[in-house]
């Protein structure tokens, strides 16, 4: 066994042994529907932002709907594909029928988790049904988990009384230098550290990718891909602390 299998089966592992005295809740988890940054770059949601925390989530016992924008076939950026064969049939085939965000009542659900991709960066702000389950989750305090790029879930959300979502909150994503190490910086409609600080976060960073995640009460944030796994815990971890 590989360390990183070691690592994921630990996760799940460790994920089921901790809720097992606790009752299931509903999960949300919404990945992005864009596959495009321009014709030389297809992308979309980067899998193991996804399939680690779907597998830590199921096998602590708890119902998890993968829901998108556009609904249906999630796009997978190609770059992260090759990692397909670590997960699970089921994992996979979660992100072949994902529900359409719109459909859903944000209030139906405990906890929301959104994974990262490049992809994220074009629909996720802007989407109506994407802002409409942030904003429900930053008004009631739910536990909202975003790893990566998926927190440019927040930059179109606001608090209740219109502030931006973010202001005032301690968060990470992936940093201006991580998107200079991918050489997309130039490609991007945003920088998402540059926009989250300009929302008014303090955001907090790390060396390009290790593994960092940042909580603020109910509030989590991942850095990169590294950090899947340690937002899902927090996630994991918070959810057991709400009655």
């Amino acid at each position: 066994m590989t360390f990183l299998r070691a690592l994921v089966a630990g996760c799940l592992l460790w994920s089921a042994a901790s809720a097992s005295a606790e009752e299931a809740r509903k999960i949300l988890m919404v990945v992005t529907s864009h596959d495009r940054i321009d014709e030389a770059h297809p992308t979309g949601l980067w899998l193991e932002e996804f399939a680690i925390p779907y597998e830590m989530f199921t096998a602590a016992g708890h119902a998890v709907t993968v829901a998108s924008p556009k609904g249906g076939a999630a796009p997978v950026d190609p770059r992260s594909a090759g990692d397909a064969e670590r997960f699970a049939i089921d994992t996979m085939a979660a992100l072949q029928d994902t529900v359409p965000l719109a459909t859903l009542d944000p209030a139906g659900f405990d906890a929301v988790f959104f994974p990262g991709g490049h992809g994220t960066m074009f629909d996720f702000p802007d989407d109506p049904a994407v802002v409409r389950a942030v904003n429900h989750a930053i008004a009631v305090d739910a536990p909202l988990a975003l790893v990566c790029h998926g927190p440019a879930a927040l930059v179109g959300a606001v608090k209740p009384d219109g502030s931006p979502a973010v202001a005032g909150r301690l968060v990470t994503g992936f940093t201006n230098a991580e998107e200079d190490a991918v050489e997309l910086t130039d490609r991007m409609p945003f920088l998402l550290e540059t926009k989250l600080g300009e929302q008014g976060a303090t955001f907090v960073g790390e060396a390009n990718f290790v593994e960092h995640v940042v909580v603020d009460g109910n509030l989590i944030t991942g850095q990169n891909p590294a950090s899947s796994a340690a937002a899902a815990r927090a996630l994991l971890e918070r959810l057991a602390a709400v009655p």
